[in-house]
C-alpha cells in the first residue's frame, strides 16, 4: 500500500543522479513554499519554475502600447492590478498614472461593460492578459460587447497558450527530466494533450492539485516515472481536470481567437503559442499585433534563466537587492504569481 509515509520517505531518501522537476504554476510554486516540500524531499530532486505567470512573459511593447492609448485624451486602460508595475521600456501604467495618464483597476473583466456604458464619451481599452484560464471570460466579454452594441471598448490582447511554451522548453532546455504540469490551465485544455509532449520529448508530465499531499504524489509519481525508464502523461488531478478539458470554455475560445506567434518576455518568440482576435472581431482589437522588436533586458536581470529554469530567484545577482517588489527590475518580480515575487514573499524559507 503506497501511503503517504511511505511517499515522503523515498523522495527523502532518494540518492540517486540528480533530477530537475520543473513546476510551470505559479500556485505550485507558493505551495511549495507552504508546505515546505524543499524540506522535506531529497537534495538530489531539485524544483525549479517555469513560464507560469503571463503578466511576467508580457512583452515591453504591449505595456508600451498601453500607456500610449492611456496617455491619449479621452482615453481610458482598465486592467488588473497586476498590470500596474509593468515596466515597458519606458515606463509603468503606474508611472503613466502619476503623468497624467487614465487607468482603472478592475476586479473582473465585465465590470468594463458597466463602465463603458456610463461613460460613452471615453473609448476604453481592457488590457487582456492571460493563459488559456481567463481567455474565456475574454470571450464572455466580447459576447457582452455584442449584445450590447458597446462601441467604446476594445482589447489589447497579450493571450498565451501553454503547450507551445513546454515545447519551446523541451526543445532548448535538455537537463529538465519532467514537468509538474499546470494545474489551472489543465482544467481547461485537458490532460490529454500532454500525452504528445511525453512521448515526444520522453519526459513525464504529472498533472496535479496544489493542496501539499498532491504535489508530493505527483513528485513520487515522476520519482517512480524515471527510475524505471517510463516518460508518461499521469492525471493526479482527476477531480478537476478531465481528458479532454472544459469543451465550453474552449468553443468561446475558438469562436473568438485564432493561433499566432508571438513573443514572450524573457524567452523571444514563440510559434503558434498565442491567441489574437480573429479577423471577422478586429473592430474590437485595439492594435494587439506588433512589429518585430528586439526585447531590451535590464543589466544584471537573469528573469530569462529563471523563466527557462536554468536558475532559481536567489541564483540573480539583483535579487532582494536591487530587484523587489517595491523597485522590480525584472519582469519576474512585478506579480503576485511571478515566480521571483513568489520567492522574495518566501525568502528565507526552504519551500
Amino acid at each position: 500500500m503506497i501511503t503517504l509515509e511511505r511517499i515522503v520517505r523515498e523522495l527523502r531518501d532518494y540518492d540517486g543522479e540528480e533530477i530537475k522537476i520543473m513546476e510551470v504554476c505559479g500556485t505550485h510554486t507558493s505551495s511549495i513554499f507552504k508546505n515546505g516540500i524543499r524540506s522535506l524531499i531529497s537534495p538530489k530532486i531539485r524544483l525549479i519554475s517555469g513560464p507560469g505567470c503571463p503578466v511576467c512573459v508580457t512583452p515591453s511593447v504591449y505595456v508600451d502600447k498601453l500607456v500610449d492609448i492611456a496617455g491619449q485624451e479621452r482615453h481610458c486602460v482598465l486592467t488588473f492590478g497586476d498590470m500596474m508595475k509593468v515596466k515597458g521600456s519606458r515606463m509603468s501604467l503606474t508611472e503613466a498614472v502619476a503623468a497624467g495618464a487614465r487607468v482603472r483597476v478592475l476586479y473582473s473583466p465585465l465590470d468594463a461593460v458597466k463602465i463603458a456604458l456610463e461613460d460613452k464619451n471615453t473609448q476604453y481599452v481592457f488590457a487582456a492578459v492571460g493563459f488559456e484560464t481567463t481567455t474565456p471570460v475574454y470571450g464572455v466579454l466580447l459576447d457582452e460587447i455584442t449584445k450590447r452594441e458597446i462601441h467604446n471598448l476594445k482589447l489589447l490582447t497579450s493571450l498565451k497558450i501553454m503547450v507551445p511554451a513546454l515545447s519551446y522548453v523541451c526543445e532548448n532546455e535538455k537537463n529538465i527530466d519532467a514537468f509538474l504540469a499546470p494545474g489551472h490551465v489543465s482544467v481547461i485544455i485537458g490532460c490529454d494533450v500532454y500525452k504528445e509532449l511525453a512521448q515526444k520529448y520522453k519526459k513525464p508530465f504529472v498533472v496535479a492539485g496544489f493542496e501539499g499531499e498532491h504535489i508530493l504524489a505527483a513528485l513520487y509519481e515522476i520519482l517512480c516515472q524515471i527510475k524505471s525508464g517510463r516518460h508518461e502523461m499521469r492525471n493526479l488531478y482527476p477531480n478537476a481536470v478531465t481528458e479532454k478539458g472544459n469543451l465550453a470554455a474552449q468553443s468561446v475560445i475558438q469562436k473568438y481567437f485564432e493561433l499566432k506567434d508571438d513573443s514572450w518576455r524573457g524567452i523571444g518568440t514563440i510559434e503558434k503559442s498565442a491567441l489574437k482576435l480573429k479577423p471577422e472581431y478586429s473592430k474590437f482589437d485595439a492594435g494587439s499585433s506588433f512589429d518585430e522588436f528586439e526585447e531590451k533586458i535590464p543589466a544584471g536581470c537573469r528573469c530569462r534563466d529563471v523563466i527557462l529554469g536554468r536558475i532559481n530567484p536567489p541564483e540573480c545577482p539583483l535579487f532582494s537587492g536591487a530587484c523587489t517588489p517595491l523597485n522590480a527590475v525584472g519582469p519576474c518580480m512585478v506579480s503576485t504569481e511571478g515566480v521571483c515575487g513568489i520567492w522574495y514573499k518566501n525568502r528565507g524559507g526552504k519551500g
